[in-house]
């Protein structure tokens, strides 16, 4: 088939928290977002048969996912990300943060430490913050145009804080790194070293930039797998972060009865008809569409990257190995975080994510979301380019 990625969808007086909270956010009414990490383009087709034939039932009861349904899960994982997984293993959940905090509240205690490594996502602090933990952090840093774990810094934070879970980005967002598999195998031994439990959200797994591979934290080693929890969902691939379903992978039966049980208390008992019903589509027949995106975020990729070379030199885009959520640095240009903030919004009409939403890490750093149609990326570089040359 034939994917138009470049079509515009209105996503105005949708409901949508990505085009409809501008002015709720404090933000003009006509910027352009490209915060969110909603992709601007209709699910794939399968997806959408799918759930019109649940529609179409008509009936939408108390639901369970049947074999079939983990079936697709495990072949996905199988052919995707050379990952053997058992049903056994298999705990779903309504979305990747909300494992987060059923994995907060399992393995510790109020006032026990969780460690992440900043710049990283925001709710990762929040979901820390909000259940009483103390919040560690060790910080990446760049060298040469990549993000880098200091792994001394990260051990040391750990022995000093008596750290009891770490929760892992991979691929990494906002950074764009794809972590090699030597690079876990580092932070799985350390935290094999200390008793500390893992935490891998993988969601943005699907999308890497060729020649980097991403490594399932539970392949590292048998070790490795029995210590982590791995959660990931098709809601960043194919676009439904809305029907609130993810999938959580727990080797060790301890850790899985005790982040069940955490889950079961929330009152969660089925999972939403919808959302497995729309990833079992997906992990069924959405492999084709998946691989037309990929070619339009790379189209995307070129272009943004090609725009900066030749109209805003000064911004520097930090290479991707995956996601399709970009690190631009506009430090050369010596605003204050405020200052970028005021010109990217009231300037240029645009909506972008402050880099220090992640971290003060993120300091003169823009997160730029680069699934949306080539023409609406043109004009969010146009608009950015008028008004950095005004300063």
């Amino acid at each position: 088939m034939i994917y138009d990625f470049n079509r515009i969808t209105d996503g105005h007086n949708t409901n949508s928290i990505k085009t409809d909270l501008a002015v709720a956010r404090g933000k003009p009414a006509d910027v352009l977002p490209l915060w969110v990490a909603d992709m601007d383009f209709p699910t794939a087709p399968a997806i959408l048969e799918a759930l019109h034939n649940r529609i179409d039932h008509g009936i939408f009861g108390y639901s369970v996912p049947d074999e079939k349904f983990y079936e697709a899960v495990k072949k996905w994982q199988k052919n995707e990300h050379n990952f053997e997984v058992e049903r056994s293993h298999i705990v779903t959940t309504p979305g990747v943060v909300f494992a987060i905090a059923c994995a907060i509240k399992a393995f510790t205690k109020e006032g026990e430490a969780v460690i992440i490594q900043t710049p990283v996502y925001y709710p990762f602090k929040n979901m820390i913050i909000a259940n009483n933990r103390k919040l560690v952090t060790s910080s990446l840093f760049e060298k040469n145009g990549k993000w880098q774990i200091d792994f001394e810094d990260f051990e040391k934070k750990i022995t000093e804080n008596n750290v009891k879970l770490f929760i892992l980005c991979s691929p990494h967002n906002p950074v764009g790194r794809v972590w090699t598999r030597e690079e876990l195998t580092k932070l799985s031994e350390i935290c094999l070293r200390h008793k500390v439990i893992v935490f891998s959200d993988e969601i943005h797994n699907d999308f890497v930039f060729e020649p980097n591979v991403h490594t399932v934290f539970s392949t590292i080693s048998k070790e490795a797998a029995l210590n982590s929890i791995v959660s990931t969902s098709a809601s960043k691939t194919f676009n439904l972060a809305g029907l609130q379903f993810s999938i959580n992978f727990i080797q060790n039966l301890e850790l899985k009865r005790k982040f069940h049980d955490e889950r079961d208390k929330t009152g969660y008992d089925e999972p939403s008809l919808m959302g497995f019903s729309a990833t079992q589509a997906a992990y069924e027949h959405g492999k084709e569409w998946l691989l037309a995106l990929k070619l339009h975020l790379k189209e995307n990729l070129d272009f943004l990257r090609n725009f900066l070379v030749q109209k805003l030199p000064k911004v520097r885009l930090i290479e991707p190995e995956g996601t399709y959520l970009l690190w631009l640095d506009f430090s050369a240009y010596g605003f204050s975080d405020e200052e970028l903030d005021s010109l990217i919004v009231n300037k240029a009409k645009l909506w972008l994510d402050r880099g220090t939403m992640f971290g003060e890490e993120g300091k003169n750093y823009q997160r730029i979301n680069i699934a949306t149609p080539k023409p609406v990326l043109e004009e969010a570089l146009k608009r950015l380019s008028t008004a950095l040359s005004q300063k």
